[in-house]
């Protein structure tokens, strides 16, 4: 098994990502007014938002939504997870990057890349973001038939989306993969950010520390940008089962995707996973660390196929 470990050199974010720059708050506005309620000089002298706020939170994410990625309609439930858009365009940044080693060194664009998204959520985000960038064609899985419900709204909501993104109930909670993936279907690569707490109180516990470092009192339930349905945040055994479980479950379609991927939130759970996919028999297996300011994020991928392999399946899509 060859390993690779990929460390960005800065705690900035992906040089491609369009948010690598402070928040233009005055065209942030123009392209999203409601935006301007939210926006107040901090201690510091400079504009922003209070991200403990969960309206302010989400009225910049509409309007970053607006202004970077072209999409007019984004609304999600107050109980499901409204993500932090320039984290989750760093993984699909970085995965754009893998599927450019095995294509001539280009990154490949079009409806012909095609992506799987495991739990994409009500937010929808990794399919917008990928699709916008990159013109790739997704299928998001969904566990939850609301959060699948108020996706399908967001995709038919959003002209350019409706012909290259679509959702698959998965009804089997046990399966990641199995009942999603059909027979001599091929995607380029899969993604996923995992539940990655153990418990419900487990992932509160997370939401109040959030808060606190926020310098916001953690009292009663965690606001929506740290909130989230149960399967966003929490699964019997956490990350490392989930993760183990894919593993094991790629094995089944290791020839119907190039690349398998997932973040990984705690460092200590690699060494279980390396493990694994050496006993599994993958071929290759990436690490990489994302570094954004304090926070630090990984992203394990694995391949079943040889590099001429990958080469073969660039050249032919």
């Amino acid at each position: 098994m060859k390993k690779a470990t990929i460390n960005t050199t800065t705690k900035s974010l992906h040089p491609r990502n369009k948010h690598n720059d402070r928040y233009d708050f005055d065209q942030l506005i123009t392209v999203y007014p409601e935006l301007k309620a939210f926006v107040a000089l901090n201690k510091f002298g400079s504009e922003s938002i209070d991200f403990a706020n969960p309206e302010a939170v989400k009225a910049l994410n509409v309007a970053l939504l607006k202004q970077f990625y072209g999409i007019d309609y984004w609304d999600i439930p107050k109980t499901n997870l409204c993500p932090p858009i320039p984290g989750r365009a760093d993984y699909i940044h970085y995965i754009a990057d893998v599927l450019t080693e095995s294509n001539h060194h280009k990154i490949p664009t079009g409806k012909n890349v095609r992506v799987l998204d495991i739990g994409v959520g009500a937010n929808c985000i990794y399919p917008i973001i990928g699709h916008q960038e990159y013109g790739w064609t997704f299928v998001g899985t969904e566990l939850d038939k609301p959060a699948k419900a108020t996706a399908e709204k967001i995709i038919s909501n959003n002209p350019g989306l409706q012909d290259t993104v679509s959702i698959r109930l998965q009804e089997n909670k046990r399966n990641i993969f199995k009942n999603i993936i059909q027979p001599g279907e091929t995607f380029d690569i899969t993604i996923c950010n995992p539940p990655f707490h153990t418990s419900r109180e487990a992932a509160t516990q997370g939401s109040q520390r959030k808060l606190k470092n926020l310098g916001k009192a953690a009292e009663g339930k965690p606001v929506l940008n740290f909130s989230g349905q149960n399967n966003e945040l929490w699964c019997e055994g956490g990350e490392l089962a989930f993760i183990t479980n894919m593993i094991y479950e790629s094995v089944h379609f290791k020839s119907q995707c190039l690349w398998f991927s997932t973040l990984v939130s705690k460092n200590d759970h690699l060494k279980n996973f390396y493990t694994i996919l050496k006993k599994v028999k993958a071929v290759q297996v990436k690490t990489i660390t994302m570094e954004q300011g304090n926070k630090v994020s990984r992203i394990l991928l694995w391949t079943f196929l040889e590099e001429r392999q990958q080469e073969s399946w660039s050249a032919k899509r």
